[in-house]
């Protein structure tokens, strides 16, 4: 998931607290312009006692990594992610290292014309499944995050929802979710759309494909359903291609 926005809407506050919510190993990355790829995915130290290399894993070997200001970053310690995201494994010295299961990366960015910013990967930011904008709240809202701090911060009073067994099995009952060939035929003639418009740089991948896919059965499944409405294409189709 991509959080874009202005600074100070609460991108890196929706992220954590979602962490807190899920009952995984966590681990924050703050992406600054001088950090290295292997800040990101680890690094093999030589053990003068052993005589041998030692993997020392990096935070993105975590089940839920949150990338705070992802694009704080040159492209180089960027695409660090980019076989993470897709192969779930992160290869170092030759050596591939598997991650744990769940595997989610929450990713926070501002907008790529505030100053001290590069601008994602294109193969990168496609392997995000959605990108969504907070925007700024509503007087009654900010009134309301205003009393709310008041006394401490809300995230303190968070607790934990769901164990990572059940967040795993939730995701095994999402593939369940039946989706009509019409309905298929439907998300395809979307994205084929995308690379024919003139408009459009560079229309969706295969990939945004998938992506609509499997985010339309997990909302059905949200919603109480065991199969995908045309309307829950047309919903999330914005926040899953546009990027």
């Amino acid at each position: 998931l991509l959080i874009e926005d202005v600074p100070g809407v609460g991108k890196t506050m929706l992220a954590r607290a979602i962490s807190r919510s899920i009952g995984t190993t966590f681990r924050r990355i703050q992406f600054t312009p001088d950090m290295l790829p292997s800040d990101v995915t680890g690094v093999s130290i030589f053990n003068q006692k052993s005589m041998e290399f030692e993997f020392r894993p990096g935070p993105i070997m975590a089940q839920l990594v949150l990338t705070d200001e992802i694009n704080r970053a040159t492209p180089k310690t960027q695409s660090a992610l980019l076989e993470a995201m897709e192969e779930r494994q992160v290869t170092v010295d030759g050596v591939t290292y598997p991650m744990a299961r769940p595997f989610l990366v929450l990713a926070t960015q501002n907008p790529i014309e505030y100053e001290g910013t590069f601008p994602l990967p294109e193969a990168q930011v496609d392997r995000f499944m959605m990108r969504i904008q907070l925007g700024y709240p509503g007087k009654s809202q900010e009134i309301d995050v205003l009393g709310r701090q008041a006394e401490k911060h809300p995230i303190e009073s968070l607790s934990q929802v769901i164990t990572v067994e059940e967040l795993i099995e939730a995701q095994n009952a999402v593939r369940t979710i039946y989706v009509d060939d019409l309905v298929k035929e439907y998300i395809v003639d979307l994205v084929t759309a995308t690379r024919n418009h003139s408009d459009i740089y560079l229309g969706a991948s295969p990939r945004g494909s998938l992506a609509l896919f499997m985010v339309c059965r997990a909302w059905a499944a949200l919603q109480g359903r065991d199969y995908v409405l045309p309307d829950d294409v047309k919903l999330l189709a914005e926040s899953t291609l546009a990027h």
